[in-house]
Formats: C-alpha cells, structure tokens, sequence
C-alpha cells in the first residue's frame, strides 16, 4: 500500500489526479486506480467526486497526516538502527558533472570521519532530483540553483560558480566576436528542458541573438565533443569535470556578459533532515572551499570582471 499512499499524497499535494500522474509518472487512469484500491482497503472514500474534479472529504483530511507519517517511518527502514548522526544510511542526488569532482571530494571527507555510514547516490537531471526530494526518495541533492522560487521547506546552499563560455571548433573563423560566431555558426544547444538549457535561453533572449539551431542534448561533455567534431558552437558553464578541454576547440569568453550556473545543495530544513546531512553539508562546503583552481577559469573569470567594453571579444585559449 505505500506506492497507493504517495499516490494520494501527490494527488492532495497538486490538487488533481492528472497534475499528481505528471509528477509521479503515472496515468490519470493510473493515479485513479490506485485511489481506489487504497479507498477500498480502508473502507471508505477519500475524496468527494463532482464531475472531474475531486476534493479531499473530511475522512481524506484525516488519513492525509497519517499517510504522510507511515510514507516518512517507511523511508527509514534502510537506515542501520543506530546512532543516525553517525550511522546509517545517507541517500543523495547529483547531477553528472558533481559526481567524479565536488561530489567525490566530500564524500571522501564524510566516510572518514563516518565511516560506519552508507552512501546511495542517484544520478539525475536538476528537477527530477528535485521531485525526488519532495517525495522523499532522498535526503539532499546537488544541483543546478532552480530558475525559479523554492518551497519553503527546502534549504539552498550555494557551493561553487561556474562561468558559461563559448565553445567553438578550432576551424570555426579565428575572430573573436562571440555574437557573430554564435549567430552565423551551427548552434549546438543545451537541453531548454534542463536548468542550465533554461540559462541559455534566457541569455538569447536578453541580447537578442538569433541563432541557427543544429542539435539539442542535455550533457555538457556532448555539446563539447560535437564542437570538437566541427559540427558547431555551443554556450556551456565551465565545469571541472570537463577539463581539460579536447584539443579540437577552442574557448571564447563572454567578457563582461559571462553569467553563471550556480551548483548547491538543496535540503529539507534541519528539523526534518537526517542528522548526516547536516556532517555532509558541511564536507560539502569544504570540498568546495578546496576546489582546484584552474588558469582558463581564472582567466575567464577576470575577463567578466574586467567590466571592459571589448569583453564580450575575449578569447580564452
């Protein structure tokens, strides 16, 4: 019966069976279903039905808190009974390009100071990690900060920035004007569905440049290999995990219009968090503090700062 109480948990939460089956990756007949089984193993209706639309009854506004508690006590059952600030088990979510970088740095630092604590890490894009955290699949995840306002019951911590550049084909023409090159060569274009693609976009849209759409994908290490291959030019934030660069490109900086992804950690607020993640936070934190320092970033970074005219012509190589 859990996956029939998130199920109501969901439908209460977005207020509609086919809001809660977009969320949770189900059917509206899906979500209808398990409502009814549900209903049917405690003996009475949940919601009252007009129509299609369906709102909580007095029965469903009291089982709401309780289902919510039992989904909470099952979520603990993989943590080793014992002390939980030192033991037990630490479920996390990170983007690709945290894991073998910030990611591994810290988790280096909490297994040695906690080495009795089990670690899951699942991969996944920014928003779906942030459902996970809301459904409590996971107790913190490290990801892109939304474009958009949090719930109040999660925590940011910002962690580390990192500068978009232009990445282009070392046989693209040797200028240094971005807006030409990024208007005139094959635009290979970070997913808009993800946070960063969204970043992208909404750089377009401000400076007003028209590009020439060529492909479309979601992982950064992709767009770079594809300018590498000659195939077009791509906007993407400057991540460790990507560097060094492949020799088939080239670096362009953005100048004095360099914006940035920022990387955090997204919690619940400490009162319901496990204690552990308060210890990895901070191993967090000083991983980020720790982070190699890079000679192109650090150029890059003092090209944005520069605030000079000719910025935006820059060329980090």
């Amino acid at each position: 019966m859990i996956s029939e109480l998130k199920t109501f948990i969901a439908v209460c939460k977005h207020g509609t069976f086919s809001a809660a089956g977009d969320r949770i990756g189900l059917t509206q007949s899906a979500v209808s279903s398990q409502i009814k089984r549900l209903e049917e193993a405690l003996g009475f209706e949940l919601f009252d039905r007009t129509g299609r639309s369906a709102t909580l009854n007095v029965a469903g506004q009291t089982t709401l808190p309780r289902a919510e508690e039992i989904c909470a006590l099952f979520a603990k059952l993989g943590e080793l009974p014992q002390d939980s600030a030192t033991s037990g088990l630490l479920r996390i979510g990170a983007i690709a390009s945290s894991q073998p970088t910030l990611l591994a740095r810290a988790l280096e630092r909490l297994r040695k100071a906690f080495p009795l604590v089990r670690v899951h890490v699942s991969p996944g894009v920014s928003m779906r990690l942030m459902d996970d955290l809301d459904a409590g699949k996971i107790d913190a995840a490290v990801i892109i900060r939304p474009p958009f306002g949090m719930p109040s019951d999660l925590t940011w911590q910002a962690l580390i920035h990192e500068p978009f550049v232009l990445v282009v084909p070392k046989a693209a023409p040797a200028t240094r004007d971005w807006r030409a090159l990024i208007q005139q060569q094959p635009f290979l274009r970070y997913d808009r569905a993800s946070f960063g693609g969204r970043m992208v976009e909404g750089f377009l849209r401000r400076e007003r440049l028209v590009v020439n759409d060529a492909i479309e994908i979601d992982e950064i290490s992709g767009l770079i290999h594809l300018a590498s291959k000659g195939l077009g030019v791509a906007l993407v934030p400057l991540v460790e995990a990507h560097l060094p660069l492949p020799a088939g490109v080239r670096v362009v900086s953005l100048g004095e219009f360099t914006f940035y992804r920022e990387i955090g950690l997204l919690q619940r607020k400490p009162r319901v968090s496990p204690p552990i993640v308060a210890h990895f936070a901070q191993h967090l934190r000083d991983a980020a503090d720790a982070q190699p320092s890079n000679p192109l970033v650090q150029k890059l970074r003092r090209a944005a700062a520069s605030g000079r005219r000719d910025g935006p012509h820059q060329r980090a190589s």
